[in-house]
């Protein structure tokens, strides 16, 4: 059977080094599964692999879509699939990469089966964000599904956004929704997650953050404002340096929250793939232990 080798693992932690390195060896292509790195509008702050990183390997689901038309974890699925299913044509292994585990569940298992939502519902609660501010959307989730909210990520506003909208649509806890049973698909899976020691971790992710201010993140931000309505926008890079630009605090204080809210988006990351259960851990450095497990789970 095909093979779906999923790189996982937190922001920073290495996993462009790694894929471009096991894409050369197995000869195939990498897959983003990175829910900003799609939009072409945002790069810097979204630490998008230069052509250079990616070193002659095709990498699909970067620059693919617009911030105007917002991707969540259904349509990515659905679009992911198919261009899965043509890389399969040609490949034993294709890899699937990136630091969001709901996209990759999404490719992996399927999603739940959800009920519709009115679209002025779904503006309604973006307006609201907008508005008001991601902590109002975050006490009214934890009133409407107290389960879920214990286990989400919290800090992502797609993800709170969608839970109310199908708690309010559907007058039912949206936890109540997620109990399908995986979907069949047409390859094997082989989960893969990567760690570094903690403050190895977080050296590079503040590391990287300098590197992106270097590149001109402020410059990037700035040319986004008529765009700061947007969820891709209310994401670690981009929510710390608006409030900056409007002058609220300093810039010294801008460095301080852009480095430590990565390094909580990072410890979010880890714990959502470490409650999966069916990761297998490794170091990006481990190239081939990782071609091992491959071989093995055949």
């Amino acid at each position: 059977m095909k093979t779906l080798l999923v790189i996982a693992g937190p922001t920073a932690v290495g996993k462009t080094q790694l894929c471009v390195r096991l894409a050369t060896r197995l000869q195939t292509d990498v897959v983003s599964a990175d829910s900003r790195q799609l939009y072409r509008e945002i790069t810097i702050g979204t630490a998008k692999p230069s052509t250079v990183e990616m070193a002659g390997v095709t990498h699909h689901f970067i620059d693919s879509h617009s911030i105007l038309e917002p991707v969540n974890a259904g349509r990515y699925e659905r679009d992911c699939l198919p261009i899965l299913e043509g890389l399969f044509e040609k490949n034993e292994v294709v890899i699937l990469s990136g630091g969001t585990g709901l996209y990759i569940k999404a490719v992996c298992e399927g999603l739940d089966d959800l009920p519709p939502v009115e679209p002025a519902l779904r503006q309604q609660l973006i307006d609201k964000l907008d508005q008001e501010g991601l902590a109002s959307l975050q006490t009214e989730l934890r009133r409407l599904d107290p389960a879920y909210a214990q286990t989400a990520d919290l800090q992502n506003p797609i993800r709170v956004t969608r839970a109310l909208e199908v708690c309010l649509s559907s007058g039912m806890p949206y936890s109540s929704f997620r109990k399908q049973q995986p979907a069949e698909r047409p390859f094997r899976s082989v989960l893969i997650a990567l760690d570094r020691p903690r403050d190895e971790l977080y050296t590079r992710i503040d590391t990287r953050m300098d590197a992106m201010l270097s590149a001109g993140l402020l410059d990037e931000v700035r040319s986004l404002l008529p765009y700061r309505h947007l969820p891709a926008l209310h994401t670690v890079g981009y929510q710390e340096v608006f409030p900056y630009l409007d002058g609220e605090y300093s810039y010294e204080e801008m460095v301080r929250l852009l480095k430590r809210n990565s390094r909580r988006y990072a410890k979010r990351q880890l714990t959502w793939f470490r409650n999966q259960a069916n990761f297998s851990w490794f170091s990006p450095d481990d190239e081939e232990g990782i071609l091992k497990q491959v071989m093995s789970n055949e």
